[in-house]
């Protein structure tokens, strides 16, 4: 891939910062930079007294089970009004939810964007990005994108389903595409786009006690909501801890 392709690509993943926030901060700011410090926002855990997910519905068959025969649930994050799924302007993207099959219980990996990047430099996010024409499928962008940006082979990810598509502020419709993924690979980061690849533990992730919702003052006098999942030195938030909040709604309904 070139290097001017590869800046296109980079500068169209989905921007996960509410539209609003991004209007309010003005032209001075870098392209999703929001205009607040996300991590000293006021917050609380687990707003709603929920229980954790069942750890028997955390092992691989019961999570190719759960997406064969999913119940009734009801997503509880996204940036936008999901009225604007019927909005043809919004740009197609596609992200992996790799769940990576450790002998101690499956963990996520994420990754942590480079910190040279115009975009989201530094945050997590899960691997992905735009869907392009000539990828044959969302689950082919998915795959594709965490290949080049963490080297995870496709053919070690078994695609087990897809969590409703999450709406991003400023113009994405994002695809979560759920995988399990042998864990005898070595991750090997692209550093254009990815400072660090780590992994989180599902049972932590599925807890909504670490579950965190900010609620955060706007400069045009607004406000904003969102939730975030400190994890160690990661700071998980925005669209990534919103797919990982639906994800939980998703497994404990």
């Amino acid at each position: 891939m070139s290097s001017d392709t590869r800046s296109a690509r980079i500068a169209d993943g989905p921007d996960d910062t509410p539209e609003e926030i991004q209007r309010a901060a003005g032209k001075k700011r870098l392209a999703g930079s929001p205009a607040f410090d996300p991590v000293a926002q006021p917050w609380v855990a687990n707003p709603g007294g929920l229980a954790p997910v069942p750890p028997e519905r955390l092992t691989p068959p019961a999570l190719r089970t759960r997406f064969v025969d999913p119940p009734a649930w009801q997503p509880d994050a996204s940036d936008i009004n999901p009225a604007r799924e019927i909005d043809r302007s919004l740009r197609l993207a596609s992200v992996l939810v790799p769940m990576v099959l450790r002998p101690g219980g499956i963990r996520i990996m994420l990754t942590q964007r480079a910190a040279h990047l115009h975009n989201h430099a530094g945050q997590v996010s899960f691997p992905g990005g735009r869907v392009e024409p000539s990828d044959a499928s969302v689950a082919h962008a998915a795959l594709r994108e965490s290949e080049e940006e963490t080297g995870l082979p496709r053919g070690m990810v078994e695609v087990i389903g897809q969590l409703p598509d999450y709406f991003t502020g400023t113009g994405f419709r994002v695809v979560p595409l759920v995988g399990l993924v042998q864990p005898d690979f070595l991750p090997r980061p692209d550093p254009a786009e990815v400072a660090e690849v780590f992994e989180v533990p599902l049972p932590f992730l599925m807890d909504p006690a670490n579950h965190h919702l900010h609620s955060a003052s706007l400069p045009s006098g607004g406000s904003r909501s969102y939730y975030s999942m400190p994890w160690k030195q990661f700071f998980i938030w925005g669209a990534t801890a919103g797919m990982l909040r639906n994800l939980y709604q998703f497994l404990r309904a």
